[in-house]
């Protein structure tokens, strides 16, 4: 398919994501904004100067109708994506979805489907899977032999308008859910082994939250070639900013780290640059030679000149554009985000039941 006239695209959410997502959309050349659809949308203001003259609506069904778009971006809360997903599918709209696809693994599975019948490009918003320095962390990874140890988290200390965020999110998604696919993606990807058995545990550590829900969690993963993992995620204005960002992997030729030297210095946790932002990669290898002594000192490959959070959301953009003109197979990337659904909801029952899921 060639490049033809640009792909008019209506935004769903307009929080950090969605407004981050729009900025895109309107600097890349081969897309359109021709709408913004957000609860209360006459009511913001903030949206005036920034994104003047572009129509705004609350509601998705009236955006639909009004514009027949050729695209949809959904960044609203994750209980809306499956329904929201459905809706702009039917109307015969490609779909750009922010992570977690669906809220429940049937859901989401009822979303690639009708993206397959449609013959419509669906973007799941994995933004990790763009990331240069990320997409390093992956490729080294690979390198460090089998079994391998993997070990992840990302905690906020959220307050104001971030815990607001949270609280609104939990609400449907508890926070292995939400972030856990992001870096259960990445540790799928590094194996590329079959999941069986998940084990999680969590806590509610505020009365704000309903008394079903948690705001911190911890999921184990074994895999069927010997790994394992593990990711921690906690939201709220109790939680620690020590050791917030740890992301290595270790096998038995050495190990990988993420170096998050802003991550844990002066950056906090709500801010969306320090989730992505690595600052250097550390390899070390495990080679000993005829004394005992490592052959070689780690290494650091420095990433100093990775993109900033605006730029990764264009580069998404750019790969869902080249998706909707049908340069990039998606088959691989549905089933890898059912893959890595499957298993936070594996861990969510886990939290819940206290039992062992085996997959």
């Amino acid at each position: 398919m060639g490049e033809g006239r640009p792909q008019r695209v209506l935004v769903v959410g307009l929080g950090t994501m969605g407004t981050s997502h729009a900025r895109a959309y309107r600097s890349i050349d081969g897309f359109e904004l021709v709408g913004l659809c957000t609860r209360n949308a006459e009511a913001r203001r903030d949206l005036d100067e920034e994104f003047s003259g572009v129509p705004r609506f609350d509601d998705l069904d009236r955006a639909l109708a009004a514009l027949t778009p050729d695209a949809v971006a959904i960044a609203a809360y994750t209980e809306a994506h499956a329904p929201m997903a459905l809706k702009a599918l039917a109307a015969g709209a490609h779909v750009f979805c922010e992570k977690p696809l669906a809220d429940t693994l049937a859901a989401a599975e009822a979303v690639v489907a009708a993206a397959r019948a449609g013959g419509k490009a669906l973007l799941v918003g994995y933004i990790l899977r763009v990331h240069p320095s990320w997409t390093r962390f992956v490729e080294i990874g690979k390198t460090l032999g089998k079994p391998l140890v993997m070990r992840m988290n990302l905690n906020q200390q959220s307050s104001g308008s971030f815990w607001a965020v949270h609280k609104n999110l939990m609400t449907s998604t508890s926070p292995i859910v939400d972030c856990g696919v992001h870096y259960v993606d990445v540790m799928c990807q590094v194996t590329r082994a079959k999941p069986v058995l998940v084990h999680a545990v969590g806590a509610r550590l505020t009365g704000e939250i309903a008394e079903t829900m948690v705001n911190y969690g911890h999921l184990h993963i074994a895999f069927d070639d010997g790994s394992v993992g593990w990711y921690e995620a906690g939201w709220g204005p109790m939680m620690s900013e020590t050791a917030f960002f740890v992301k290595d992997m270790i096998g038995p030729n050495g190990s990988v780290s993420i170096v998050a030297g802003e991550a844990g210095g002066e950056a906090k946790s709500t801010d969306h640059d320090s989730h992505t932002r690595t600052n250097a990669l550390r390899i070390h290898r495990a080679a000993l030679d005829a004394d005992g002594r490592f052959v070689r000192p780690d290494t650091i490959e420095t990433t100093e000149d990775e993109p900033g959070h605006q730029e990764l959301c264009e580069r998404e953009q750019r790969l869902f554009l080249r998706a909707i003109r049908g340069e990039v197979d998606l088959t691989g990337h549905w089933a890898d985000a059912i893959a890595s659904l499957r298993i936070v909801f594996a861990a969510d029952e886990s939290m819940r039941t206290g039992d062992v899921v085996r997959l």
